[in-house]
């Protein structure tokens, strides 16, 4: 349906509420588009679409009565991360296909309590390890011959593609900045300790967090305080004037050779900053290699329990990353987490906001990284987290923003980088920029 793609999440809530359109509309006219698009696409990896519709019926039903919930009725999707009732959780691998999942995971069940219907899972990169699908790959919606990045590339290329109006994802490393940056779209990757993260046991650097996919400040807002469990904090933060801020700029790193184009975006944005009164310098490189990250993941990796009829089920840069992290202690990954984010905390000073590129490439055309072996795969990926992976390790929020377009129409995204607990300034100066005031 057209509504989809031009109107915004809390919009298409608030035509549900005046019923000038119904849930069982805007569901039928998701499901058309996935039909027509996923194939090609790869943003759903499952879709339940007589259930859906059921759940949309049941919404109307609700709106009905005067029931009232944030998104009643709005379409969305998981993730196929964690878990939503009734389907497969698959976790981007053939090797977990078997997984029924009989109740959601945190963002379904907050997803399901503030009314959305559940069409299904979105595709992820194998247990969201690398910042972009494969196998088949999710494509790039404003040029599909690219990728559309990951570790929550369906979710992005769904949104992207007007299947859904927004998605919640996960970030352990880049994984809701780098595909919102190639899709166009924003991402925030919430603080640690604002929404739920993983088990300790399995993220013990508390590297993984919650965050929204969407096409304005205002419904990545909207949907933060739903997976919060709040009334409003952050999007009131939308409507709220900017202090002057401190600003340090980065538009260069030693881990990748930045795309002209993307410094320019991310000089521009700056420039913007600085007409509206806030204070900017440059910020020096940030130190760091990726073997200092690598210890955190390998870790997570390694937890996983693999049977040999798994393993040959998996990916190379999967089992790579497995295997690697057989030799590293829950005490290795913590140190290595803590070393990274002293660097990362003492580097950031006392700016207020840090501006970067959110990936110093534009997106990668699918099969760039075909024919490697396992690390090299994982090690010619990893230059796309450049300037994202630091953030998790050192747990502060940061967003990524639409920011420009490149010569061939990529989208380009640049990121916002707050203190620790600075989701609501990040909120606002987004909005501020584009102007959402």
């Amino acid at each position: 349906m057209k509504m989809l793609a031009s109107d915004s999440a809390l919009d298409l809530a608030a035509r549900l509420r005046r019923r000038e359109v119904s849930s069982v509309e805007l569901t039928q006219g998701s499901l058309a588009t996935i039909r027509r698009d996923n194939p090609d696409l790869g943003a759903f990896v499952g879709v339940a679409e007589a259930r859906a519709l059921r759940q949309a019926r049941r919404a109307d039903a609700l709106i009905a009565r005067g029931v009232q919930a944030p998104f009643l009725g709005v379409p969305t999707g998981i993730k196929d991360f964690e878990h939503l009732r009734g389907h497969v959780t698959g976790y981007g691998s053939r090797a977990f296909r078997w997984l029924y999942a009989p109740v959601d995971g945190f963002s379904a069940r907050a997803c399901r309590e503030a009314g959305f219907v559940l069409l299904g899972k979105l595709a992820t990169s194998e247990l969201a390890i690398l910042p972009f699908i494969e196998s088949p790959p999710s494509r790039n919606p404003h040029a599909r011959d690219h990728y559309a990045g990951g570790s929550s590339g369906g979710s992005a290329a769904a949104v992207a593609a007007n299947m859904i109006p927004i998605a919640a994802g996960s970030d352990g490393g880049g994984s809701i900045r780098i595909p919102a940056s190639f899709c166009g779209l924003v991402g925030l990757k919430t603080g640690r300790g604002t929404l739920q993260g993983m088990s300790p046991a399995l993220d013990p650097a508390g590297i993984a967090v919650s965050g929204p996919l969407a096409r304005t400040v205002r419904d990545a807002a909207a949907l933060t305080d739903v997976l919060a469990g709040t009334h409003d904090r952050f999007l009131s933060a939308c409507g709220e004037p900017v202090p002057t801020l401190r600003v340090r700029v980065l538009a260069s790193s030693h881990l990748v050779d930045v795309d002209p184009e993307i410094a320019a975006a991310t000089h521009a944005v700056a420039q913007q900053l600085a007409s509206e009164g806030h204070h900017l310098e440059d910020a020096p490189p940030l130190a760091g290699e990726l073997e200092d990250f690598l210890p955190i993941m390998a870790h997570m990796a390694g937890r996983l329990p693999l049977v040999l009829g798994m393993r040959r089920l998996m990916q190379p840069s999967t089992l790579w990353l497995h295997g690697r992290g057989q030799g590293v202690s829950h005490g290795d990954a913590v140190a290595a987490g803590a070393a990274l984010a002293r660097r990362v905390f003492a580097w950031f000073g006392d700016a207020d906001v840090v501006v970067t590129p959110t990936a110093g490439v534009l997106p990668p055309r699918v099969g760039s990284f075909a024919n490697l072996d396992g690390e090299a795969t994982f090690r010619a990926a990893a230059p796309l987290g450049a300037f994202t992976a630091a953030f998790n390790a050192s747990g502060q929020p940061a967003i990524s923003i639409p920011a420009a377009r490149s010569r061939s129409g990529l989208p380009i995204g640049v990121q916002l980088v707050g203190r620790m607990g600075g989701e609501r300034l990040l909120l606002a100066l987004a909005a501020s920029l584009l102007g959402e005031r």
